[in-house]
């Protein structure tokens, strides 16, 4: 086995690595900011949290629909030719989402954003696949390692920023700032060239690259992602749900931040190093663990323990995501990975959507309640809870055991 520097070294210092891939991750905590952005930005014009989530809700389910398609000109035309466009519609949008003073303007302004905001997790993980190839095939999962990184770092950083400027007041600063990033970020990858994947010109080849994303491997590793998203959507409330329970709100706070932390510190450990096993091989052991470890989360006995149980499952995701950007570049035509690597986002995102949606329908809202009333109501000494006195539903605890 390679020393432990070996992973990212090579791989940065290939010829033009580094500069596609800072910037697209810069553009990258912009999109991560671009959404929660909507909701502050939206809530402070309006006062009203159903316009704020409707607008940020359309921006998302413009991403994932439409996202895809313009993916698919990517894959036909170029990075370099369709970037471009897609940054100039998605500045529009957000301009007018700034300059709308009722909220019908400003809801049709955030879904255009989201239409045209651009994929960079997606092209910058194709220019990898590019610039390494066939030939340097046993350096893409540390190469997709770093995409990992930069994904979670952004979705780390992006909303900490957004609540701490709409918190100050600054809810425009905000979305400006996130869409100077996503700007900035996909123009200069814009102008990287060499690194940009052979656009497929002749409609043979773009017909037998569509045709692998019809394929029943890459289907499959779609509904993995699917999964994945079910992970990430369920997880927040189902850890909310369980400090409820137990009486201790506090709690939650740290043990999703130190969930994401053991996230990023087993996909930073993971891309280090090279592994002998195959793909496929690794997959299974890490998806085993993950729904091992995640099996078992309803039965921590505490706060404490139900930390540790979740910081043992999350680390399992990372080289899980790694893994399954490596066979989905292996299983799908290079002129068609842009698509490929879209779809894979929007699937997880999709169960992202879905698994928050159901989760947090009703297990939170009442065991919060169970707890208000067991605590402050008049006369309800030695009340039952309610609800939260009953164990979780496996669903909701662990409804993210799945970009």
């Amino acid at each position: 086995m390679p020393s432990a520097a070996s992973g990212y070294r090579p791989v940065l210092s290939t010829p033009g690595a580094a500069a596609f891939f800072f910037p697209a991750a810069m553009g990258r905590v912009g999109i991560a900011m671009t959404g929660l952005g909507l909701v502050w930005l939206l809530h402070a014009r309006t006062g009203s949290y159903g316009t704020a989530g409707l607008g940020a809700a359309c921006f998302a389910l413009a991403e994932a629909l439409i996202g895809p398609q313009v993916a698919r000109l990517v894959d036909r035309f170029g990075q370099t030719r369709v970037l471009p466009f897609s940054l100039l519609a998605h500045g529009a949008a957000i301009t007018g989402v700034l300059m709308a003073a009722t909220p019908g303007p400003a809801i049709a302004a955030a879904t255009c954003a989201g239409a045209a905001v651009p994929q960079l997790g997606a092209l910058s993980a194709a220019r990898w696949a590019h610039l390494l190839g066939r030939e340097r095939a046993d350096e893409m999962p540390a190469a997709f390692s770093l995409e990992s990184l930069a994904n979670a770092t952004a979705f780390l950083l992006g909303p900490v920023l957004v609540t701490a400027l709409g918190a100050a007041g600054d809810t425009t600063l905000a979305s400006t700032i996130a869409a100077v990033l996503v700007l900035g970020g996909g123009g200069t990858l814009a102008t990287q060239r060499r690194t940009a994947p052979r656009p497929a010109r002749e409609h043979a080849e773009r017909a037998r690259a569509t045709a692998t994303l019809l394929r029943p491997v890459f289907l499959l590793l779609a509904a993995l992602n699917l999964a994945i998203g079910l992970y990430f959507g369920t997880m927040g409330v189902a850890v909310s749900a369980f400090a409820a329970h137990h009486k201790v709100l506090g709690a939650a706070a740290p043990i999703i931040a130190a969930s994401s932390l053991s996230g990023l510190l087993s996909g930073w450990l993971y891309g280090r190093h090279r592994h002998r096993a195959t793909a496929h091989r690794q997959l299974i052991i890490t998806s085993a663990w993950l729904t091992g470890t995640g099996v078992l989360l309803p039965l921590a006995p505490s706060a404490f323990w139900l930390g540790v149980a979740v910081m043992v499952t999350e680390s399992a995701v990372p080289p899980t995501l790694v893994l399954l950007n490596v066979l989905t570049e292996k299983a799908v035509h290079p002129a068609a990975l842009t698509q490929a690597f879209t779809w894979s986002n929007s699937s997880s995102a999709a169960g992202s959507a879905l698994a928050a949606s159901l989760a947090g329908h009703s297990p939170l809202r009442r065991c919060l309640g169970g707890l208000r009333r067991t605590r402050t109501g008049p006369g309800h000494r030695g009340r039952s809870p309610g609800p939260c006195a009953r164990p979780l539903p496996r669903r909701a605890a662990v409804g993210k055991g799945s970009g």
